[in-house]
C-alpha cells in the first residue's frame, strides 16, 4: 500500500500506524458505498487489508467518535449521515433547522419550578433561592436525538410563561411572540465533555463519545439576563460554525 496518499496523517518520523492506513482505505470504502449502506464485517475487512482485526475494530471506532460510522448493536456498522453543521446564532433552533432542510422536534424530559442556587442566581442576577423555572427538552432532527438542553429562566420575570409555552415547541419564539422578549445578545462557552449514563440513555449514545457542552447566558436590550443554556450535544452528529470579520 503507498502511504503518499496519507501524507497528512504521517508523523513526522515517517512511520504510519497501521490503523490509520486501515482508516483510510475504509473512508474509501464509505464514499463507495453511501449513507445508510452497511459497512462489510471486521473479519472480512482484515482478510482484504492484511491485518489483524483489532487494528479494524480500532480504525472503525476512530470513524465512529468522527461520525462517519454509525454502529448499532446486533445489527452492525453502517455509514453515517453527514453531520448537521449548526450556525452559531440567537435564532431559534426550530427555525434554523428548518432553513438547513431537518425537521426539528422535541422530547421533553422535565417542565419544573425550582430554586436558584448561589452559582444560578449570580448568572441571571436574582436573589438566591429565588424561583426559576426550569425546562429540560432533548433536541432532535428528523426524529434523531442531536442535543440535551437544560434552560433555566427568572420565574419572578416571566410569570405567565407556563400558561402559554407549548414545551415541546420553541422557547424562543414562544417568549418572542407572547411575552415580547427580545434577544440581544449572549455569552457562549464551548469545550469537549463526556455524558453521564442518564444523559447517553437519553441522548441514545455511548457515554465514552466525546460531546459538545455549550453554556449561554442570554440578554435582552437592557442587559439583564433572559436564562442559563446549559446544552450537550453529541459530538458524532453536530458541528458549528460561526462566521468572523475582521474589526475596524
Amino acid at each position: 500500500m503507498s502511504v503518499s496518499s496519507y501524507r497528512s496523517g504521517i508523523p513526522d518520523h515517517g512511520r504510519v500506524p497501521k490503523y490509520y492506513t486501515v482508516k483510510s482505505l475504509i473512508l474509501d470504502e464509505i464514499r463507495q458505498l453511501g449513507v445508510g449502506a452497511l459497512l462489510p464485517p471486521e473479519r472480512d475487512l482484515a482478510a482484504r487489508f492484511r491485518v489483524a482485526r483489532s487494528t479494524v475494530r480500532q480504525a472503525i471506532s476512530e470513524l465512529v467518535i468522527e461520525g462517519r460510522l454509525a454502529a448499532q448493536r446486533g445489527r452492525g456498522t453502517f455509514v453515517a449521515r453527514p453531520k448537521l453543521i449548526h450556525p452559531l446564532s440567537l435564532a431559534s433552533y426550530t427555525e434554523s433547522l428548518r432553513a438547513m432542510g431537518y425537521e426539528p422536534s422535541r422530547t421533553v424530559v422535565a417542565v419544573e419550578e425550582a430554586r436558584a442556587d448561589d452559582e444560578l442566581a449570580a448568572a441571571l442576577e436574582i436573589e438566591p433561592g429565588a424561583p426559576v423555572i426550569r425546562l429540560e427538552r432533548v433536541l432532535l432532527a428528523d426524529g434523531d436525538p442531536l442535543g440535551l438542553e437544560i434552560t433555566e429562566l427568572p420565574a419572578e420575570r416571566y410569570p405567565t410563561l407556563l400558561d402559554v409555552l407549548d414545551p415541546s415547541g420553541s422557547l424562543y419564539r414562544c417568549m418572542q411572540d407572547e411575552l415580547g422578549v427580545v434577544w440581544a445578545e449572549a455569552t457562549e462557552r464551548i469545550e469537549t465533555a463526556l455524558a453521564s449514563p442518564r444523559e447517553a440513555l437519553l441522548l441514545q449514545t455511548n457515554p465514552a463519545l466525546p460531546m459538545l457542552l455549550m453554556q449561554r447566558i442570554s440578554r435582552d436590550p437592557s442587559g439583564t439576563p433572559i436564562e442559563r443554556v446549559r446544552s450537550l450535544y453529541r459530538g458524532d452528529r453536530i458541528g458549528f460554525e460561526t462566521r468572523l470579520v475582521t474589526g475596524r
